[in-house]
């Protein structure tokens, strides 16, 4: 007859072995190959089935945003050569989260490309740590550190020939999450791209967290601000956002480009800052009891 204490022992094990086996379905399923195509002007996706992976070309060589898993990098560095591309032409590596699903390959990316690693003060820290130091705690979120080579602050640009990139710290997500916009021209015409990086809670502590103490109002300052960005081609680090699965059948159908849509991004807002609201008033509920 098992003590308590050693009952209780073996649940814990049991649960982190289903956590352990639930994790390591999802990574199989959001890593699964997906071909390379060109969204729109010269911004190509080159990620894979769950987590997102953008190439922005120039002459005078590439920038990469985010980089999956750590076993994402392979996959990464094969679609980018299937469109003709070089990995060792990469020369600016960006991240919009550190989190393991999307800076998880950045190392290996890093050490293929040769490039430049730029991120966020805040986003940084967890990044060189392997994502050791971060308010989430989550279990098996660990991934090889990478070294950043530069610390962007809000507003500030990365250029590449004449390509200019923006970076807005929209906080919550991570601590340093940034959302990155840029103009893309494509048939004689401009459009506004965003580079959103996420307003989910993925069950996050929003009340009285000791970790980060301005979670909440971090999040309601970064919806009002993602409010007051133009927004015609909405991508984002999880094709479920945007719709890429639906929006690359249709694409390779010919016709009007369905990346291109300027009523998306906002809306998309309207559902998580609800999503958002919800979850913060039912901790508040439940602080009060």
């Amino acid at each position: 007859m098992l003590t308590r204490a050693a009952q209780f022992a073996l649940l814990i094990l049991l649960g982190g072995a289903l956590f352990a086996q639930r994790n390591s379905h999802e990574r199989s399923d959001w890593n699964q190959p997906v071909p390379p195509f060109r969204i729109i002007g010269n911004i190509y996706y080159v990620g894979v089935s769950g987590v997102t992976s953008f190439l922005v070309t120039t002459p005078q060589g590439h920038i990469l945003l985010d980089g999956g898993f750590p076993e994402t990098a392979p996959l990464i560095e094969k679609n980018i050569a299937a469109l003709g591309f070089r990995i060792q032409d990469v020369k600016v590596l960006l991240n919009s989260h550190a989190h393991y699903d999307h800076g998880g390959g950045m190392a290996e990316l890093k050490r293929l490309s040769g490039g430049q690693m730029i991120a966020s003060r805040a986003d940084a820290v967890v990044l060189e740590s392997g994502g050791r130091v971060s308010f989430e705690g989550w279990k098996n979120s660990w991934f090889p550190a990478v070294k950043v080579d530069r610390l962007i602050a809000d507003g500030e640009t990365v250029q590449l020939g004449d390509v200019k990139l923006t970076a807005l710290l929209t906080p919550g997500h991570t601590k340093g999450c940034t959302t990155w916009t840029m103009p893309v021209t494509d048939s004689g015409k401009t459009y506004h791209v965003v580079f959103f990086c996420s307003t989910s809670v993925p069950g996050y502590r929003l009340v009285d967290n000791p970790k980060y103490p301005q979670i909440a109002s971090d999040y309601e300052r970064t919806f009002a601000r993602l409010r007051q960005i133009p927004c015609d081609v909405f991508l984002a680090p999880h094709g479920g956002f945007f719709h890429l699965n639906e929006k690359r059948a249709r694409s390779a159908k010919g016709g009007a480009n369905p990346f291109i849509n300027p009523a998306e991004f906002h809306a998309f807002l309207d559902d998580s800052e609800r999503d958002f609201q919800r979850e913060l008033k039912k901790q508040q509920g439940d602080a009060r009891k």
